[in-house]
């Protein structure tokens, strides 16, 4: 079960009551979490998430509350962090930076269908749309630097099939970093896999965890989407899926000639940028009670897009 920091009953209740939502009703860990403690906590006025923020230094924890805000002010189905009786959002508990946030309805989805695909693709572009004219500057602390310093000694401790696959991707990266950086930028999300959006029914009624959001190319957080949402088990592109999701969020925002040349290359930046996080998080957990996500699935997704017979659509 991943979470790292447990809290006592006694404590939790210290630390919600200046909140004024009422008195504790039940609190439990949520097993899904791979990098933050979180709670599903039950008040009298209400259901919400509690975060234990466990990773990442506590300087960039102002900008999550700021995005967050921001993307719930564009009517957004975002969490966002709530404040005290006395306006605080960033709070302490159990020695970590702790916030609350209302708890979205709905479920995760396992088995993507085209439809789903779809909403993601417009909920990803509105996301854009909200902070493309003023991204709130935050540097990913796993963005293209990041992979070409982690990448190398990663590579040496691979097999024979897989150290050329990940040599010849970081190459690419540090070929194409100027030109990846100089596209069309907003906030992205950075992490927008299945399991941080629930639908209620056929219905997107929320996303989560934006912990790994940041300023950059939008492209990029496209290309992380779709790795996710429209991949088989084998790794390869499921075309039906990505033309779905694609076509709803170039519906929204336009992709530029720029995004059109490097779109197949993003792709496998993507895959590289979770090959590596995996491959370091295996190691350090290894052998802990931490949900460990499998490395070799994002291996196979890069493996499958050394061609990439997707264009984006309607490309200017």
């Amino acid at each position: 079960m991943s979470v790292f920091t447990p809290l006592e009953r006694h404590e939790l209740e210290v630390f919600l009551a200046p909140y004024g939502l009422g008195r504790l009703r039940d609190f439990q860990g949520i097993a899904a979490g791979s990098e933050n403690s979180n709670f599903f906590v039950s008040l009298e006025q209400g259901e919400y998430v509690l975060t234990l923020v466990e990773r990442g230094p506590v300087a960039d924890l102002p900008f999550f509350i700021e995005l967050l805000d921001v993307l719930h002010d564009a009517g957004l189905p975002v969490p966002y962090a709530l404040r005290t009786q006395d306006g605080e959002a960033l709070r302490s508990l159990a020695e970590k930076p702790a916030l609350l946030q209302p708890r979205l309805s709905g479920k995760h989805v396992r088995e993507a269908n085209a439809h789903h695909c779809q909403e993601v693709g417009s909920l990803l572009a509105r996301i854009h749309l909200a902070t493309r004219d003023a991204p709130i500057e935050r540097r990913s602390d796993r963005g293209l630097d990041w992979m070409l310093a982690e990448g190398p000694s990663q590579a040496l401790k691979l097999d024979a099939q897989a150290l050329p696959l990940l040599r010849d991707a970081l190459a690419e990266i540090a070929e194409l970093k100027p030109r990846i950086l100089a596209l069309p930028r907003a906030n992205l999300h950075a992490d927008l896999f299945r399991d941080n959006v629930l639908f209620d029914g056929p219905h997107l009624a929320g996303v989560i965890d934006f912990y790994n959001a940041c300023s950059g190319p939008m492209l990029y957080d496209l290309a992380i989407t779709l790795n996710d949402w429209c991949s088989h088990e084998d790794g390869s592109l499921d075309g039906a899926r990505a033309r779905a999701l694609l076509g709803a969020y170039a519906a929204l925002r336009p992709f530029s000639a720029a995004e059109a040349e490097l779109w197949p290359a993003m792709l496998r930046v993507a895959c590289v940028r979770f090959w590596l996080s995996r491959l370091i998080a295996a190691e350090s957990f290894a052998g802990q009670e931490v949900l460990i996500h499998d490395p070799a699935e994002f291996q196979r997704r890069l493996a499958q897009r050394q061609q990439v017979n997707l264009p984006l659509p309607f490309a200017l």
